[in-house]
């Protein structure tokens, strides 16, 4: 595989995913306008905000699996499966960049 486009692509998705955890962030806890004196828009509010700290957590979570798939491209072992030591496959990595696991072993 061509480990510089990979490199490239993870890098640009990684850049989009810090995008939208900092506006997640900005949301949640810089709020520009108060919270509404209604009890009906003040659940409203809570639950909005619950799946935005939902979302920041997703994106948390794949920054980190992009961060690891990069360490993998740097020391030479991004198509290796991390359990098993076998080849991860093309169309697996293609599909999930930064997969660390063999189908088999994802299962």
């Amino acid at each position: 595989m061509e480990s510089d486009k990979i490199k490239i692509n993870l890098l640009e998705r990684k850049a989009e995913l810090e995008s939208r955890v900092e506006r997640t962030h900005r949301h949640t806890f810089h709020r520009d306008e108060p919270v509404s004196a209604n009890f009906n828009e003040q659940v409203k509010q809570t639950e909005n905000d619950e799946l935005v700290r939902a979302l920041e957590a997703e994106a948390k979570e794949e920054i980190a699996q992009i961060n690891k798939a990069l360490h993998r491209i740097e020391v030479d072992v991004y198509e290796q499966c991390a359990h098993c030591g076998g080849e991860i496959g093309v169309q697996r990595l293609q599909a999930i960049p930064y997969a660390d696991s063999c189908i088999e072993c994802a299962e």
